[in-house]
C-alpha cells in the first residue's frame, strides 16, 4: 500500500442534484489482481453518473461514494496476473465497471485491466476521454443488436446529446438516412453537419405521420430512443415492418408501455453500453470499427464545454441542463 498519500477526487456524502458533490482528498491504493492505477487526464461526463449521483442508477451508491465510468489517462502501476500493458502507456476507460469499485473522476484511479483501450492516434486528453462510450453505445445498437446496412432509415430522438451526435456520425460513416429529432431547432445546424439528412424539432413530440415523412414517405428500420415513455407508442407507429426501437435512456421520467395489438410487427428492447463493455469478443468487434471510422475521418470524439475539477458540481449541472448544445462535456482532471 501507499500509506497516507492521497490524490483528489470527486465525491459525495448524500444523494441529490450537482450541489452534493466535493472535492476532497482520498487514500491511493495499489491495483490488486487484474486492476491498473492511472493518472487520470481527463473524465468524460455521462447521464449514468447524474442517475448514480441522484441514487436512480442501476446500482444505488455506497455512501460515501466516488464517481466517474469514463477517463482517459496514463498508466503508472500493474496489479498482479495483468498483461499486455505497461507503465507508461496512454489509455482510455471505458465504462465496463461498478462506480462503486473504480471510479475514475480523480487524479489517480484503480480500474479493471479489462476497462482499457489504447488511446486513438491524434486525439487529445479531451478527445480521449470522450471518444469511446458514445460510439461503444452507438456500435452495439445499430451493429450488434441491429444490423444498419446502407440506405436504411433510421430516428435519433434527443438527438442534441453524446449519444445523438455518435449516432448521426456513425449513420453517416455507414450510408444511412438519419433523422434527429429535438425539442427546437437552436441546434440544426450541428446535428446536420454530424451527420442527420432531416431535424424534426417541436415543443411538443413529433407526430408518427411527421417522421414518415422525413423518412421520405417510409417507415424507419431503427429507432434509437433516449427518452422512453409513452412517447414510445408514436416511434412504433413510425416504423416499416420488422423495424425495431431501442430504448437506451429514460429522461421522459415516465414508465415505458409495450404497445398493445394494432401496430405494425416491430421489436422493442432496452439496451445498455455493457453489452458490448463486458463482452471481450464483442468490444473487439467494436474497437475495431470505432478505430477504423477515426481513421477515415468519418467518426470523431465531439466535445462540448470542458470543466476544471474544482468545478464539477458546475460541470454536472450543466450536463442535465435541457438546452446544452451537442456532444460530450469532459472535466479535466491535470
Amino acid at each position: 500500500m501507499t500509506g497516507t498519500r492521497t490524490v483528489r477526487a470527486v465525491r459525495f456524502h448524500e444523494t441529490g442534484g450537482p450541489e452534493v458533490l466535493r472535492v476532497e482528498d482520498v487514500a491511493v491504493r495499489e491495483p490488486g489482481p487484474g486492476e491498473v492505477r492511472i493518472r487520470v487526464h481527463a473524465a468524460g461526463l455521462n447521464r449514468s453518473e447524474v442517475n448514480f449521483r441522484r441514487g436512480t442508477y442501476l446500482e444505488a451508491p455506497r455512501l460515501p461514494a466516488g464517481l466517474g465510468s469514463e477517463c482517459a489517462g496514463t498508466v503508472l502501476a500493474l496489479g498482479p496476473d495483468v498483461t499486455g500493458w505497461s507503465a507508461g502507456d496512454e489509455v482510455c476507460v471505458i465504462p465496463a465497471s461498478s462506480q462503486n469499485a473504480h471510479p475514475v473522476q480523480a487524479e489517480e484511479a484503480v480500474v479493471p485491466a479489462r476497462a482499457l483501450l489504447p488511446r486513438p492516434a491524434g486525439l487529445d486528453d479531451t478527445g480521449a476521454a470522450a471518444v469511446w462510450m458514445p460510439l461503444l453505445t452507438v456500435w452495439g445498437m445499430t451493429r450488434h443488436v441491429a444490423r444498419l446496412r446502407e440506405g436504411d432509415r433510421l430516428v435519433v430522438t434527443a438527438a442534441a446529446n453524446s449519444i445523438g451526435a455518435a449516432a448521426l456520425q456513425v449513420a453517416r460513416y455507414l450510408g444511412v438516412h438519419a433523422v434527429a429529432t429535438v425539442p427546437d431547432d437552436r441546434h440544426a445546424a450541428a446535428l446536420r453537419a454530424s451527420g442527420a439528412a432531416e431535424v424534426v424539432a417541436g415543443d411538443g413530440d413529433p407526430g408518427d405521420g411527421d417522421l414518415r415523412t422525413a423518412l421520405g414517405g417510409d417507415g424507419a428500420d431503427l429507432v434509437l430512443d433516449a427518452e422512453g415513455g409513452p412517447g414510445v407508442e408514436r416511434l412504433v407507429r413510425a416504423c416499416a415492418p420488422g423495424g425495431a426501437v431501442i430504448v437506451h435512456g429514460g429522461l421522459s421520467g415516465e414508465p415505458t408501455p409495450l404497445p398493445a395489438a394494432g401496430y405494425a410487427p416491430v421489436w422493442l428492447r432496452r439496451f445498455h453500453v455493457r453489452e458490448v463493455t463486458g463482452e471481450p469478443a464483442v468490444l473487439t468487434r467494436a474497437a475495431a470499427f470505432v478505430h477504423a471510422g477515426l481513421a477515415a475521418g468519418a467518426l470523431a470524439p465531439l466535445v462540448d464545454r470542458v470543466f476544471d475539477l474544482d468545478r464539477v458540481a458546475a460541470a454536472h449541472a450543466y450536463l442535465e441542463a435541457p438546452d446544452r448544445a451537442p456532444g460530450k462535456p469532459v472535466l479535466r482532471i491535470r
